[in-house]
This record gives structure tokens, sequence and C-alpha cells, in this order.
């Protein structure tokens, strides 16, 4: 008897499948960023925040408990998006832009930096994750083993890519297991 071979998704497809069973994995996420990213944004009291590649919530759920903080969660799979609500925004509309696991999944990170730079007011900031993903794990869901599309961007890529772009960064940490890198943490400033 032969094993299936998993079926290869793309993002949307993909997360659409494991969005009733995501959260479920919420340590094991949190564990690629060892409580070293939202520390970075500081005091986000009142600020307006996108979180872009929001999945169901994580990220976003976590920013809205800071009083005044206005949080836009953004993502392309509808199903994860269920319970959050989508908004429209302009150029200029928000202090921070917030990208945790989405650049695996962007073959070309370049248009959406250039988006993070526009919607971002003056000064604002731009935090992101770029983990060190070269094979996609398989993925279990009720219709069998699947494989969601996935990219493998260089940290030093991903560093000249944003400084290119008239980011200035600030602050990039790697997160490590061993003395392998698991997580590149990048804070980036408009």
């Amino acid at each position: 008897m032969s094993k299936r071979k998993p079926k290869y998704l793309s993002s949307e497809e993909g997360y659409n499948l494991v969005a009733g069973r995501y959260d479920e994995k919420e340590g094991y996420l949190n564990s690629f960023e060892q409580k070293k990213l939202l520390p970075l944004l500081g005091n986000i009291r009142g600020k307006k925040i996108l979180d872009a590649g929001a999945g169901t919530g994580r990220l976003a759920v976590e920013l809205a408990k800071f009083p005044g903080a206005k949080v836009t969660a953004l993502d392309v799979s509808a199903e994860m998006l269920d319970r959050l609500k989508n908004l429209p925004f302009m150029s200029g509309s928000f202090d921070v832009v917030l990208a945790a696991f989405l650049m695996v999944h962007l073959k070309d990170p370049r248009r959406f930096f250039d988006e993070a730079y526009r919607v971002l007011k003056d000064g604002g900031i731009f935090l992101a994750t770029n983990i060190n993903q070269k094979d996609p794990p398989v993925v279990k869901t009720s219709q069998g083993s699947i494989i969601i599309e996935s990219f493998y961007h260089r940290p030093e890529k991903i560093r000249a890519l944003l400084e290119s772009l008239a980011f200035s960064v600030e602050q990039e940490i790697f997160v490590k297991e061993k003395d392998v890198w698991v997580n590149q943490i990048v804070l980036a400033r408009k």
C-alpha cells in the first residue's frame, strides 16, 4: 500500500484548510519569537497598528490589549480572518506595521515592503520576522496532508532589501536553536 503524497497548496488554500486548528499551534509559533518580538514595539498606547499576515489574530489580540491601541488584522485567508475585522486603509495610516510569519509566504517580499512603507506614517515602525524554513512542513488536515507554499529568504537579503527601500534598520535579532538561526526579527523605521 503506497502512502499518498502531501498536496502542495498556495498560502490562501492551505490556510483556509488549517484555520480551524491553527490556534492549537500557538505555543509552537511563539517559540520562534521567544518573547522578543512584541517588546521591541515599546509603548504602543494609542497607536494604529496593522498586523499583516495576522492569521487568526495571535498577535493582533495581544496588541489590542494595550490601552487605546487600534489594531487592524489583514490576512490572505478568509477563513483565518473569520473572527476578525479587516478595515480599509490609506497611505500614511499606521504607526506600526507588523508582519510575523508572513515573509516565508512571499516569493518577492519587495512588493510587500513597498506597501508597508506606503501605509506607515513618517517615523513609523516596521517589525517583521523571517523564519528559516528551507523545507516547508507537512501539515495534516481533515482533507489529508498538505504542504503550504513557502519561500526561503537569506537574512542579509531581507536587510539589504529593506535598506534599499529607504527603511532604516534599527535592530536585528536572531533567535537560534543550538547555533542555527530559526528566526530573524527586524525592526525598521520609515
